[in-house]
């Protein structure tokens, strides 16, 4: 029986050394493996996320009614042909870029929507003061006037949000 023991006793804990030994090693390849796919991982998607948040920023800049006036407005427009020109626009270039969501944060998401959505209120609010068959003239100067004389639009603040992302990320 000391005979035995004199064997098994040793082997045991060769046995013990070595799968001690091994799990370490293993641990340490499967994090070293890990961290070079992580480095792979971000090296494809940075350039991704950059590129989402530049076309989130022309977005924001293309959707505010100064631009959007002048790649919209025509003097011969009434009133109303340029309140369905301007949402359609705006609802066109939000639909173009939604894809772009899985790029940014929930929260930055979210101000680029309600961006859109008071746009969207303050374009069929001022419609709404104005006779449908005025000129179109009279909406866009409105449009300009409620714009301008508001601090902190929800699009300036939007693209704050964005820019302050963008700093975290580079």
């Amino acid at each position: 029986m000391l005979e035995i023991l004199k064997i098994i006793l040793p082997a045991a804990l060769v046995i013990v050394a070595a799968y001690l030994i091994l799990t370490k090693m293993l641990t340490r390849d499967e994090n070293r493996l890990r961290l070079e796919l992580a480095k792979a991982n971000q090296s494809v998607a940075l350039p991704l996320r950059l590129a989402a948040y530049e076309r989130l920023a022309l977005l924001l800049e293309r959707t505010m009614p100064s631009t959007l006036l002048i790649a919209s407005f025509t003097t011969q427009m009434t009133c109303l042909e340029l309140q369905q020109k301007l949402t359609e626009t705006i609802r066109k270039e939000f639909q173009h870029n939604a894809t772009q969501q899985i790029y940014v944060s929930i929260q930055l998401w979210r101000a680029i929507r309600t961006s859109e959505e008071s746009l969207l209120g303050l374009i069929n609010t001022c419609s709404g003061q104005l006779n449908p068959n005025d000129n179109a003239t009279m909406l866009a100067e409105m449009l300009i006037n409620v714009f301008s004389a508001t601090e902190n639009t929800p699009s300036e603040m939007a693209l704050e949000m964005l820019k302050n992302e963008v700093r975290t990320i580079i």
